[in-house]
């Protein structure tokens, strides 16, 4: 019988959607209180690659990465998107935005091996979790750098997203 080991921890990230960009700096201290203090944020990043948030959430978007400091248990990361979801019910009905959703929150994790992003939507390269969450491998590591996957999303095969995941990989081979 194969032993049962407990997962090394991961380092949370949180990609942020919005097209206000007052809201990033509000969404990242809230995010804050609930995951620790944050330890790396990128730059604010154009989201050019579709139009599909553009009827709930306006334009032109933005997308800006934390990352937290305290690692994580795998095991949470469900548990974290539907916290994440519930954060993004809770600035939209503030009403201080003249859209429907005022901001996206996308959680994963970094292991030294693969990006983890979670998501509501089911497909065939997705891993149930529970309670309606699927994981997904968005990219993996592989001859010294995050390599994209068939299904890899368009703006995550960018240079600008993948460099802000290395420093994160970085951070957690370092302990911190």
């Amino acid at each position: 019988m194969a032993e049962v080991l407990t997962p090394e921890p991961v380092k949370l990230i949180v990609g942020m959607l919005s097209a206000h960009a007052e809201i990033f700096g509000q969404a990242e201290e809230r995010l804050a209180r609930d995951f620790g203090p944050v330890d790396l944020k990128s730059e604010f990043l154009p989201f050019d690659f579709t139009n599909y948030y553009q009827p709930q959430m306006g334009g032109p978007l933005k997308r800006y990465f934390i990352s937290f400091k305290n690692p994580i248990d795998p095991g949470e990361l469900a548990a974290i998107k539907l916290h994440t979801n519930e954060v993004e019910a809770e600035f939209a009905a503030l009403e201080k935005w003249p859209v429907e959703r005022p901001v996206n929150l996308d959680p994963g994790y970094i292991t030294p091996s693969k990006l983890v992003l979670a998501t509501a939507k089911g497909y065939s390269h997705r891993v149930y979790l529970s309670d309606g969450i699927y994981g997904e491998v968005t990219l993996m590591w592989r001859k010294g750098a995050f390599q994209d996957l068939p299904w890899t999303y368009p703006d995550y095969r960018t240079a600008a997203y993948k460099d802000f995941f290395t420093r994160v990989r970085e951070r957690l081979l370092a302990g911190q």
